[in-house]
């Protein structure tokens, strides 16, 4: 999975159309690049690629004010499938990279509230293994590890540990009612409409 190309098939979606431009200024004012990698490159390439696919359609050009014409994309409906199952593996799969989930959950707010939480669950599961494994290991001896590579299992451990802090409190923040979610009243983010 591509944190750029669930940025992008969700920003298009958010906006019902769009082009590269309004994306790209989308993405750059989430600083998207930075925590994403996101480049204007990529934004446009994806933009093509996923037209190609059959994910987004073009539905309007418009002359470009000096430059080449502006297209215009929305979601078809591989393309809103496709969204769906990107931002699910971004908040629910442990192999994820932190782009993904970062991706993943800068759109959380395109789904219904519940199966957010649901989705979360699933990678809460994962932090809370990995920070036990990471304390067995520790503990075992077996092996005769080099003392210093214990500190590679209080990394592991340390980064697990705060992984999991961090989704029980978004979790938490979420059952409590923060942040409107598709299904409440007055989302931006609600499912595009039916053609």
């Amino acid at each position: 999975m591509s944190a750029t190309r669930l940025l992008v098939l969700g920003v298009v979606r958010m906006f019902g159309r769009a082009h590269g431009y309004q994306v790209r200024r989308e993405l750059l004012s989430w600083s998207a690049d930075k925590w994403a990698n996101v480049q204007p490159g990529s934004i446009y390439h994806a933009l093509k690629k996923m037209a190609a696919e059959d994910l987004l359609e073009k539905i309007d050009v418009e002359p470009g004010d000096g430059g080449p014409d502006r297209v215009a994309y929305r979601l078809s409906q591989a393309g809103e499938q496709e969204f769906q199952i990107l931002i699910a593996k971004g908040l629910s799969d442990p192999a994820a990279s932190n782009a993904e989930l970062c991706a993943a959950v800068s759109l959380m707010p395109a789904l219904p509230r519940k199966y957010t939480i649901s989705l979360l669950r699933q990678n809460l599961v994962h932090f809370e293994a990995e920070e036990r494994r990471s304390r067995l290991s520790l503990e075992d001896d077996t092996w005769g590890k080099p003392p210093h590579v214990a500190e590679l299992f209080r990394l592991w451990g340390g980064i697990a540990s705060a992984s999991r802090e961090w989704l029980t409190g978004l979790i938490g923040r979420l059952e409590a009612g923060e942040y409107v979610m598709a299904d409440d009243p007055g989302s931006a983010f609600a499912p595009p409409a039916p053609e």
